[in-house]
């Protein structure tokens, strides 16, 4: 997807952006458009990359109306692998950036891309599957046991392959395993989720997927979970969590940073939020807030393991 790009806002300063930010619509169209012109962004488009699973299971066409009608914009909403999404932002051609891959979320920080992250929602993976299990791994309380018992077994395995976040988060597990995947049994798709379940369907293959993209396509296709995430009492290495970030404009000028700090206030507010938990497919929660909390964790603005006092500095 070709992404247009955008003159730099020079309208106001960021500060009072972001006091707008995450206001409700309470007041009536003429309070919106009173926000709309001291923000001095009606009437500008936002790019947002994001990974597919936010895009895919509908998330964001359910709540992206509430700040396109409160700020008098459009998003544009570009649906990639959380690699692809980063290397849009860090070739400047996005604004914000919503992925689900600390590791290469820090990195992005760290070479001065991405500014003012926030914990955004989370969701889990799960290990999806035939229900004739030829591995035998339902149940296992053990991600990587499980891995290891397809490997095992050379039962087939669909991977994304696309350094996406669950890509990622496939490949960690398999180190954490000390299993090296490869084979016939083994298949990278390089596509998104919702397509390397397909082809898993298809050819009754094991896969990792995020639970949300999974819901949002169970009733099309006949795989089952079998190995749990932390939601429903799997391990916690299969926790799935998803930051949001807007890209640095003393990187790239271009970038619309004040509509980007706009819809992170936005999308980080009591009410967006509960949009978000209260969003379901077939009668399910797909994600769940985090960015609001009574005891919030500052670690999330900077890269995991960041201080002052570090080798960063």
């Amino acid at each position: 997807m070709t992404i247009q790009r955008r003159s730099f806002i020079k309208a106001m300063g960021v500060g009072a952006v972001a006091s707008l930010a995450g206001c409700t619509q309470s007041g009536g169209t003429g309070q919106q458009q009173e926000q709309q012109q001291q923000a001095g962004v009606a009437g500008e488009t936002l790019t947002l990359t994001t990974t597919t699973s936010t895009y895919d299971t509908g998330l964001l066409d359910e709540i992206h109306p509430d700040f396109e009608e409160m700020y008098g914009v459009t998003v544009d909403a570009v649906a990639q692998g959380t690699g692809a999404a980063l290397e849009s932002a860090r070739n400047g051609d996005s604004d914000v950036v919503m992925v689900h891959a600390r590791g290469l979320e820090d990195e992005f920080m760290r070479n001065g891309y991405g500014v003012n992250r926030r914990d955004l929602m989370f969701n889990d993976f799960v290990i999806v599957g035939p229900e004739s299990d030829p591995a035998g791994i339902q149940g296992m309380g053990s991600a990587t046991e499980a891995l290891t018992a397809i490997a095992e077994a050379e039962a087939t395995f669909v991977s994304r392959g696309d350094n996406s976040g669950t890509h990622t988060k496939e490949l960690n597990l398999w180190e954490a395993a000390g299993t090296e995947p490869g084979g016939d049994w083994y298949q990278e798709t390089g596509t998104g989720m919702g397509e390397a379940l397909n082809v898993a369907n298809q050819q009754d293959a094991y896969t990792l997927s995020d639970r949300g993209t999974f819901i949002s396509q169970r009733s099309e296709i006949d795989l089952v979970i079998l190995v749990q995430g932390p939601i429903e009492g799997g391990p916690e290495i299969l926790a799935n969590p998803y930051g949001i970030m807007a890209v640095n404009p003393g990187v790239h000028d271009n970038a619309n940073y004040d509509l980007a700090m706009a819809y992170i206030g936005w999308i980080t507010s009591p009410g967006a939020q509960d949009a978000i938990s209260s969003y379901q497919v077939n009668e399910e929660q797909l994600f769940f807030p985090e960015a609001v909390s009574e005891n919030p964790d500052f670690q999330q603005y900077v890269p995991e393991g960041w201080s002052s006092d570090s080798s960063d500095e």
